[in-house]
């Protein structure tokens, strides 16, 4: 099936609105559009004391990110066909509360744009190529994938190295 797609990694924040119009004009025929915006949490995950998140650095491995982004939609297509696609993914110093990730999936049926939604941002939270430096009351700490990321990735079985 063929579906549009958008793949993008920077510093520049993104406007929601506009991504969401965009991704309506490109897939015209859809009848359920899915986002989720993810933004940098100010909290640790294990908030003792009233410790608080900075800001994260992020990094990431230009041009081979975006092409794993990319063959990722590719995938989530063939198991849930959708009409359009978009990854948006930044990069830098990034304050707590800002955004830091958009997957928004269109499709002709919801279950579908639920279910490729998911998938992909399971990939982004365990497969891609970002690396992540979480800053704050405790110090700087790099960060890896998280036991709950994985197992969450799981549920779709093997993903396409």
């Amino acid at each position: 099936m063929v579906f549009s797609k958008k793949v993008w990694v920077g510093e520049s924040d993104f406007d929601v609105g506009e991504e969401y119009s965009k991704l309506l004009e490109s897939s015209p025929h859809s009848g359920a559009v899915v986002f989720f915006t993810g933004l940098v949490r100010d909290l640790y995950p294990t908030n003792v004391n009233d410790e608080m998140v900075s800001y994260l650095e992020l990094e990431h491995y230009p041009e081979m990110t975006e092409r794993l982004c990319e063959e990722i939609l590719d995938e989530a297509n063939q198991r849930f066909p959708f009409d359009g696609a978009t990854v948006l993914h930044r990069v830098g110093k990034l304050a707590a509360g800002e955004q830091i990730v958009m997957v928004a999936i269109s499709s002709r049926h919801r279950e579908n744009a639920f279910q490729a939604a998911q998938f992909v941002m399971d990939y982004l939270k365990t497969r891609a190529t970002f690396w992540k430096k979480e800053v704050g009351s405790k110090g700087a700490e790099w960060l890896g994938v998280k036991d709950k990321d994985r197992q969450a990735a799981e549920r779709w079985g093997e993903l396409n190295d």
